[in-house]
């Protein structure tokens, strides 16, 4: 009974097992047997979609454009191809190596380029792929054949890239062989400087043997040179010649070592024809700046004869008009301190001749007692039209005395006298400059004391000597200058009129309170504010620097080093086409520039009325026909009167 049971079992198992594991095992073992050769060798490429990177150049694909390679590609699959297997798998290589010059910047500095790495994959698997006939139809998936455009597009891609590498790699190599294709050429031609530099020397041009070769070499050398530019275009023989003009030269450099005798004897030739320039330099600065200051024999005659004539007339004729208006603070007044008959009259009459009103101007002129009679005489024999006149003796100045100046008290030490009046011999000041004797005379120093002299005059605009005035100041005594004192023309435009050129800032006085950088101005043509003067107490500002620089340590002498001290901080930058500078020392100011300018200023040795004035800016000072008939009358009767 229990056999029987085991064998209807048997049955239910054996079909069970036979379903479960050997229906399965002969199931798959036919399918193997109807595989082709094509479908086994195309199995693997359906293996890539698993590899990411492969999956990314898909989505590459689309943003590729072949029309953008202008270089022909080259066909990876033929259609009737004829190759043998060796040399496909040669080629196989050379693309896998021309691939790895592929730019990784493609798809990013920490990205595998894809492209790169599906080239190098396929041509892995190329070796061993079967070369395919064009009747042999594929049976290629749809993802498949975009993997299969993806190795077309990235082959070509690695057989640009590569040979625009190439491209560059060889246009580098041909610009360094066309820069390097002339060092013999070169060096040729330094070899014949060399020679001429030998044939010049004394002990090489007297050693006849040494220079019958040497000419010898260097007509071998210059027929090389003829028609050569570069060093393939020399001839075959070019090296010898140069090694033989190379040993000659080096006999003479063994010639020339008893030169330095002579290269000795040249130094100190040189160091002596220097000491001379220097001296020479020194002697011109001396000389100009003594023509400069020397008055021209028709300057000193006419004082001369203006003096005669003014002491000639009663005391009534000796009396200006209009004095009521010296002292009227709503007229135009302006301080002129100079004892230049002739230029005085130039600055009066062109400020007179360009303004609208002649009447409302008032001339307030200090002189020395040497040209008081002679300023006086010129202008009561020539009256300015409606302006008035006040000519003044510095001397009269009661109340400017040592005890009150203390610039007066160091021009009269003895220090002062025997740095201006004791002769030397041995050395010239290298600074004359400031040896000038003007600064002697106390005259140059009234500007600092306005106030003192006009005290009921509300503003008065400083003229120097050696302006022109061309335009209507009167607009000078409408501007607002904020509280600040001195209306002036800033000079800063040029390195040189800064506080470092004026100012001893080794000194840590001058360094303290002031800025080496900071702007100068210019003296010449100002507006000064008397009664910001008053309540800023100028004057006093003034003299406790010019006592601290008792021993000239601070700054030389002169009046704008202290005027750039005092006025510090108070100075009310003017418009430039109030005032042009350099007339007496530049002849490169601009036309423009003086044609637009209210005044133009001669500052420097080259005074119009010298013979060393710059010619071209002559006509400005002399353009006034009031002055130059006068002027001419007045030289005629002195040479007629000689």
């Amino acid at each position: 009974m229990k056999m029987k049971m085991n064998m209807r079992l048997r049955k239910p198992v054996l079909a069970f097992l036979f379903l479960t594991v050997l229906a399965p095992i002969v199931l798959y073992t036919d399918k193997l047997s109807t595989f082709s050769t094509d479908e086994f060798f195309q199995e693997p490429s359906s293996l890539l979609p698993s590899n990411p990177d492969a999956t990314a150049l898909n989505f590459l694909l689309p943003q590729e454009s072949s029309t953008s390679l202008k270089e022909p590609m080259r066909v990876v699959y033929s259609e009737n191809s004829t190759q043998s297997d060796t040399e496909k798998s040669r080629r196989t290589r050379q693309l896998n190596e021309e691939s790895k010059g592929i730019d990784t910047n493609v798809t990013g500095d920490n990205q595998i380029n894809p492209i790169r790495q599906v080239t190098t994959n396929h041509g892995a698997n190329e070796e061993s792929a079967p070369v395919h006939k064009k009747s042999e139809k594929l049976k290629v998936p749809d993802l498949e054949l975009k993997q299969a455009q993806a190795v077309e597009v990235s082959l070509k891609v690695s057989e640009r890239k590569p040979a625009n590498h190439r491209n560059r790699n060889e246009k580098r190599k041909q610009d360094q062989d066309e820069v390097l294709g002339d060092v013999r050429v070169r060096y040729l031609k330094d070899q014949l400087i060399m020679a001429r530099v030998y044939l010049s020397l004394s002990a090489t041009r007297t050693n006849t043997q040494f220079n019958r070769e040497l000419r010898i070499r260097m007509k071998d050398v210059e027929k090389l040179l003829v028609d050569a530019t570069n060093d393939s275009q020399l001839p075959n023989n070019a090296n010898e010649k140069l090694k033989a003009m190379e040993q000659t030269l080096l006999k003479g450099r063994r010639i020339q070592d008893e030169c330095s005798g002579d290269a000795k004897k040249l130094r100190g030739i040189i160091h002596s024809t220097e000491q001379q320039l220097r001296v020479q330099e020194k002697q011109t600065l001396f000389l100009t700046h003594l023509t400069a200051k020397t008055v021209p024999k028709g300057l000193h005659c006419l004082p001369l004869r203006l003096s005669a004539d003014y002491y000639s007339l009663n005391a009534s004729s000796q009396q200006f008009p209009n004095q009521e208006k010296l002292q009227d603070p709503n007229l135009f007044h302006y301080a002129l301190f100079s004892d230049n008959v002739l230029a005085t009259a130039v600055v009066v009459n062109s400020t007179i001749s360009s303004s609208k009103d002649s009447s409302k101007h008032v001339f307030h002129i200090v002189t020395d007692k040497l040209n008081y009679a002679a300023m006086r005489m010129w202008f009561l024999a020539n009256p300015p039209w409606n302006a008035t006149i006040e000519v003044q003796n510095v001397d009269e100045f009661t109340w400017l005395n040592a005890s009150y100046s203390p610039v007066l008290k160091q021009l009269a030490s003895q220090k002062m006298i025997d740095y201006y009046f004791k002769t030397k011999t041995t050395e010239l000041d290298s600074n004359l400059k400031f040896r000038n004797p003007k600064y002697l005379s106390m005259m140059n120093h009234l500007r600092f004391y306005l106030p003192e002299m006009f005290p009921k005059l509300n503003k008065v605009v400083f003229l120097d000597d050696d302006i022109v005035v061309q335009k209507d100041l009167t607009g000078l005594w409408g501007v607002n200058m904020k509280g600040k004192v001195n209306g002036a023309v800033e000079t800063c435009g040029e390195s040189f009129h800064r506080f470092d050129r004026y100012l001893n800032f080794s000194n840590p006085l001058i360094a303290k309170n002031f800025d080496p950088r900071a702007c100068g101005w210019a003296y010449g043509m100002n507006l000064f504010d008397l009664e910001q003067w008053k309540n800023q107490n100028i004057t006093h500002i003034y003299h406790s620097w010019q006592n601290l620089n008792s021993e000239r340590e601070l700054w030389k002498l002169g009046t704008l080093p202290p005027g750039l001290i005092t006025f510090y901080g108070r100075v009310f930058p003017l418009e430039r086409s109030w005032h042009v500078l350099g007339l007496g020392y530049n002849p490169n100011v601009s036309q423009k520039e003086i044609e637009r300018a209210a005044v133009i200023h001669y500052n420097g040795n080259l005074k119009p009325w010298l013979e060393i004035g710059i010619p071209k800016f002559r006509g400005y000072w002399s353009r006034n026909r009031f002055f130059v008939e006068e002027c001419e009358y007045w030289f005629f009767t002195i040479i007629k009167h000689r």
